[in-house]
């Protein structure tokens, strides 16, 4: 009984530890093959420390049961309101399990792909910038022209063939796709903006530590963002 006390004491004293000095969190939004993974990638390789990575590629494709993907890479459009509500679940589970991280003392960097353009409104980036309250966030809106979004669709990554909608040059991009570059960087609250056709990911990533170590006074995006009411 006198060791498993000791050790209940030393688990206590290491929590508390950690929720003192939580690990950073930087979470990357932006459309598909905006070039968010690899920027977690450098992130990932580059920074100091361990950093976590929680994206949405690892929680719809390594996570989630097969018959409920996409889960939280579900598109814009309401294309399959069956799902809507398992979605605002798996979010909700997903800045938890950012939480529960960085209240370990673990920094994590989440690439999402945020939008509200359901079948009905799910308010899901303010829900979980609540569930973030008083963690130390950094909102980064990854930004890619659309002729470059399709370049990119158009020649995927090994592995990742047939995976992306594109279209044919000289073509629109197809409405999916479209959706994307206008739904997801609404409402457009971040702490740092980049663009990935004019940076590589390891300039985003240096871009990025510039941001972190610059202790600005005011309100972060995620801070203003929790206080944002669904329409």
């Amino acid at each position: 009984m006198a060791v498993e006390a000791a050790r209940s004491r030393r688990a206590v004293s290491h929590s508390t530890a950690a929720s003192l000095n939580p690990g950073r969190i930087v979470i990357l939004n932006g459309a598909p093959r905006s070039g968010k993974s690899s920027i977690a990638a450098a992130i990932q390789e580059t920074f100091e420390g361990p950093w976590m990575n929680l994206g949405v590629d690892v929680y719809a494709n390594a996570i989630t049961p097969p018959r409920y993907r996409p889960s939280i890479g579900l598109r814009p459009g309401g294309e399959r309101p069956d799902l809507e509500p398992l979605v605002v679940r798996f979010y909700a589970a997903l800045y938890e399990s950012v939480a529960a991280h960085s209240r370990l003392g673990l920094n994590v960097v989440t690439d999402v792909g945020h939008h509200d353009a359901f079948s009905a409104p799910r308010g899901l980036l303010a829900d979980g910038a609540r569930r973030l309250a008083g963690l130390p966030v950094l909102f980064v809106g990854v930004h890619c022209p659309i002729d470059e979004i399709l370049r990119r669709r158009s020649s995927p990554e090994p592995g990742r063939e047939g995976r992306y909608l594109t279209a044919p040059p000289g073509q629109p991009a197809p409405a999916p796709v479209a959706l994307w570059q206008s739904e997801v960087h609404r409402p457009g609250l971040y702490d740092l903006e980049i663009d990935t056709s004019r940076l590589t990911p390891a300039q985003c990533a240096e871009r990025i530590a510039m941001r972190l170590g610059d202790r600005h006074a005011g309100p972060t995006a995620f801070e203003r963002l929790a206080g944002r009411i669904p329409e």
